[in-house]
């Protein structure tokens, strides 16, 4: 059983996790409940070794077709009593009142896939509107099935990009390309966000999460969990430093440790020409992690 309302659970034989937005009449739409349901489910999954690969997908015929706004009230869950700042943000981001009712829902999910330490692999297999659309900008490979429907559709109820797309989308994509996908706020196809870089590949409906799954498994089960942690937040975090030389000092230490770690079974291996069984486990990261 799945222990939330909101997504399934399911992880396979080979450590890989599928995780299903699970609102399929709601065309999985995003609710508050299923926030906190995403930010838990990639916390455990970042601190559980069964699970060394997580593939996200949608229920039904649509990956999440953006905030749920039949819901009364603020349709984000804010609380319009607040006069929030910056300096609110910056000193209180974990005050009750200001986790609940300022920050953005989409956001906390976005921020947890990540600080995972395991690759996440977004299938997209129909309409990603909205928060559908940026939640899978963290995920590290994506693909879109021939039925999948993609906008950064934000400007049509005059609101802004969210869930720190304005960080991962230029990134990505370039900001040229970002900035016509946000100001226009249209909906369009895979083939169009394959153009534009934002997926790897537009797959025939039938076989996407075969193809994802695939991904997925060729990771969980050929490479170094730590490695793979490892290279994940080098990746996310030195693109962002000032100057080559800050990830030079993250760089050393990593090839420090996983050349005594796994390193030595990943060598041994190739000389022998024979597949690596590599040991370690995400929850036994090296001493310098995290370094931010």
């Amino acid at each position: 059983m799945s222990p939330y309302q909101t997504l399934d659970w399911n992880v396979d034989p080979d450590g890989v996790l599928l995780l299903r937005l699970n609102r399929p009449e709601q065309l999985n739409a995003f609710t508050v409940e299923m926030a906190n349901e995403l930010v838990d489910a990639f916390q455990r999954a970042s601190q559980d070794d069964a699970m060394r690969a997580v593939v996200v997908t949608g229920a039904g015929k649509a990956f999440c077709a953006g905030m749920d706004l039949s819901v009364g009230g603020n349709v984000f869950g804010l609380d319009e009593q607040q006069r929030p700042t910056l300096e609110d943000l910056r000193e209180r981001l974990d005050d009750p009142a200001i986790l609940n009712g300022v920050r953005d829902t989409g956001g906390r999910v976005v921020l947890s896939i990540f600080d995972c330490k395991k690759p996440v692999i977004g299938a997209i297999n129909g309409a990603a509107v909205g928060i559908g659309a940026t939640m899978t900008l963290p995920m590290d490979i994506r693909l879109a099935s021939d039925k999948a429907r993609i906008g950064f559709v934000f400007g049509r109820i005059g609101i802004v990009p969210e869930a720190c797309s304005s960080w991962f989308l230029p990134r990505i994509v370039g900001i040229s390309q970002a900035l016509e996908w946000t100001y226009m706020a249209d909906v369009f196809d895979g083939q169009e966000a394959l153009r534009g870089g934002l997926v790897k590949a537009v797959v025939p409906a039938e076989q996407l999460l075969n193809e994802a799954l695939k991904i997925a498994r060729r990771i969980a089960t050929e490479r170094s969990a730590v490695g793979i942690a490892l290279t994940r937040q080098m990746m996310y975090r030195n693109a962002a430093q000032p100057h080559p030389l800050a990830a030079h000092q993250v760089d050393s230490l990593a090839m420090f440790y996983t050349s005594i770690g796994d390193g030595k079974e990943g060598v041994q291996a190739f000389l022998e020409k024979r597949p690596a069984r590599f040991a370690s486990q995400a929850s036994d990261m090296p001493p310098f992690y995290p370094w931010w």
